[in-house]
């Protein structure tokens, strides 16, 4: 009898959600080829390890869930199926090694993206997968081929199932432009709205003095709140235009969704953390005497420098002639902020194809065949390794539901 012959997958996107995704296919014996628009892949995966590549988090399964938020339960079974335990587990069988750092998050040894990344693309080519770089998806042709654009021209690829991975919508110039967004509307294929997530905020205006004094500077070992949520302790970057950092990033989504249903959103920042109110309290209360409230607040408390600056910007005047009101103020100083920075600017964003449009196989359920992984799915989380372990378990996830759909 005939052999039959293997079947043939597209795979649109070249990151962690696309690359998983063509490891399972051609791990099954299906002929993969993988198209990025970029001159090379991974190129926001490399960004990310710029500084130290982390790739996962160590912490207990119900926190590290939780961290999904909202949607949380649709991500459940992805990380089931892969979680931050199997991917440390995949990474060293990459020849790769991992450590857990203190915050609990975990990176490989020697904290780069670039030896990870090469040594999974050897993996691939060597299981048959063709990559090929210069070449951007354009969407489907009257016959439901796909159209390729690359430097030689147009090209009509025809394929027996179809991932796409291509991103969210920044850092466009890596290739996450959300191009694909127009594409998939004409098909019919909703979408939630993209927006900036892991991102910095503005404030109305900083005065002159905070511009150039102290754009730039680091506010470290501070705690900021959102409502009644317990502050978070980090640090962050005073920017010229309001501020950034991990500890804002973390916040990033309740502060975009109160600025969008308010039009602004105030968190408070404990200047001090470790000290509670009543021993803030009794440092100002001190006699003075002839120092200046400047030296006070450093000889008493240690804050002086970008902490100091800011309390004076945003405290009222009279506020220094009361020190039990000062305290207050230290302890949980309101910081109004107006907007989000640009979603070119953001780590990551939220929106995109929502689950209610897929099936349990991340299967389009407007376009049978065609899938979607990654951060084009509308589903976000804070830095600390879970954004890479949700392109990694839904890549996983998503090439093996083609399998399943292939086979069925």
């Amino acid at each position: 009898m005939p052999q039959t012959q293997p079947h043939r997958v597209t795979v649109i996107g070249g990151g962690p959600a696309g690359l998983m995704a063509a490891e399972v296919l051609s791990q099954a014996g299906v002929r993969v080829d993988l198209y990025d628009g970029m001159p090379s892949v991974g190129r926001k995966f490399l960004l990310a390890g710029v500084g130290g590549m982390n790739i996962t988090h160590s912490e207990a399964y119900p926190a590290f869930l939780s961290r999904y938020a909202e949607r949380a339960p649709h991500m459940a079974p992805l990380l089931r199926g892969f979680g931050a335990q199997t991917l440390c587990e995949w990474i060293h069988g990459l020849g790769i090694q991992t450590f857990v750092g203190t915050s609990g998050r975990v990176f490989p040894t020697d904290m780069k993206a670039a030896p990870l990344l090469r040594a999974w693309l050897k993996r691939l080519r060597d299981q048959g997968v063709v990559i090929h770089t210069r070449h951007r998806w354009t969407g489907w042709n009257a016959q439901g081929d796909l159209l390729i654009h690359s430097p030689a021209g147009e090209h009509v690829v025809h394929s027996d199932a179809v991932l796409l991975a291509l991103g969210g919508g920044s850092w466009s110039r890596l290739g996450s432009d959300g191009a694909w967004l127009n594409i998939l509307e004409g098909k019919g294929v909703p979408y939630v709205r993209l927006q900036p997530s892991n991102c910095g905020f503005e404030v109305s205006a900083w005065s002159d003095l905070m511009v150039s004094k102290f754009a730039g500077a680091p506010l470290k070992n501070v705690a900021i709140g959102l409502g009644d949520d317990k502050p978070r302790l980090g640090e962050c970057v005073v920017t010229a235009t309001g501020i950034e950092g991990s500890l804002i990033y973390a916040l990033s989504a309740p502060i975009r969704e109160a600025i969008n249903r308010d039009g602004a959103a105030t968190v408070h920042v404990d200047l001090l953390p470790s000290k509670p109110l009543d021993k803030v309290q009794a440092a100002l209360a001190k006699p003075r005497g002839s120092r200046s409230m400047s030296k006070h607040l450093h000889s008493q408390l240690g804050l002086d420098g970008v902490k100091a600056a800011l309390l004076r910007e945003l405290t009222p005047a009279e506020h220094f002639n009361d020190p039990a009101q000062l305290a207050v103020d230290i302890k949980a100083l309101p910081l109004t902020l107006v907007k989000t920075r640009p979603i070119d600017e953001a780590i990551s964003t939220a929106g995109g194809v929502p689950f209610e449009a897929l099936d349990e196989r991340l299967m389009l359920k407007q376009l049978p065949g065609v899938f979607c992984a990654g951060e084009m799915l509308d589903w976000e989380a804070p830095t600390g390794g879970y954004l890479l372990t949700g392109c990694f378990a839904s890549g996983r996830a998503a090439g093996r539901g083609m399998l399943e759909w292939l086979n069925r």
